[in-house]
């Protein structure tokens, strides 16, 4: 008979392994946003929210804190490396007025982030009071991001286009919710399911968007390009007769 630790551990490693996933899933967003040398109209709100989100997990899975979780330490430790490069690149590609926001949002998190752990150590006593402060404020953190993409859906439905919605980012936040939702059932850890039954609720309306709005997108981008293809053409130097000069 399979053991419920057994359960878990198996949930654990498979969320570890979406989750880092997941977080690579923009890579190919990044690397456009890298070569083009513009963040274009990609929000900075996902990836602030995940970064953050996964500062307060790393600090809630540690033992001092929520004891037996190094799963869930493992798996928000390599996202916040993860994120911390993604912004690195959302700074350098940003104008100056969107750098300065996004950098001025970046420490405003590390500050309270490290206030927090600061504070929990020194100041609550017990393993199981530190786990409810920290996991309530995690709760919150983690509902934040997976509603980040929030504003992106707002920006699909009024422009009839996903461009700006990454499908894999999508179809990972619906996978690694279910994950981690089943995993916080063995035993029932009610900070790890809440959040992340209401993750898988949202990834599944991105999905729905994302199919509602793909063949649109396609005619938008085909639309942008023809246009494009005409303006070159338009630009391009005329022929110019040639014109015999006589010697004199």
């Amino acid at each position: 008979m399979v053991s419920e630790e057994s359960v878990r551990t198996t949930l654990g490693v498979a969320g570890n392994i979406i989750a880092v996933t997941l977080f690579l899933s923009t890579m190919p967003t990044f690397y456009r946003i890298w070569k083009k040398g513009s963040v274009e109209q990609y929000s900075p709100v996902p990836y602030l929210a995940s970064f953050f989100n996964c500062g307060l997990w790393v600090l809630y899975g540690m033992p001092f804190v929520r004891p037996h979780n190094l799963l869930v330490v493992t798996t928000n430790g390599a996202g916040v490396v993860i994120e911390i490069g993604y912004l690195v690149i959302f700074l350098v590609c940003s104008n100056a007025r969107k750098r300065l926001r996004v950098a001025f949002m970046l420490l405003l998190e590390v500050l309270v982030f490290g206030g927090l752990a600061l504070l929990v150590i020194t100041m609550v006593p017990t393993t199981k009071k530190r786990s409810t402060i920290v996991g309530s404020i995690s709760v919150a953190a983690n509902i934040l991001m997976y509603a980040s993409p929030l504003s992106v859906m707002k920006l699909v439905i009024s422009t009839k286009s996903v461009e700006y919605m990454p499908f894999l980012l999508s179809l990972f936040c619906f996978c690694n919710g279910i994950c981690w939702f089943m995993y916080a059932l063995f035993p029932f850890d009610p900070f790890i399911a809440v959040p992340n039954g209401i993750g898988a609720l949202l990834g599944i309306m991105q999905l729905i968007l994302y199919a509602t709005f793909y063949k649109s997108t396609r005619q938008i981008l085909a639309t942008r390009n023809e246009k494009a293809d005409m303006g070159l053409v338009l630009m391009s130097p005329s022929t110019k007769p040639n014109i015999n000069v006589a010697n004199a």
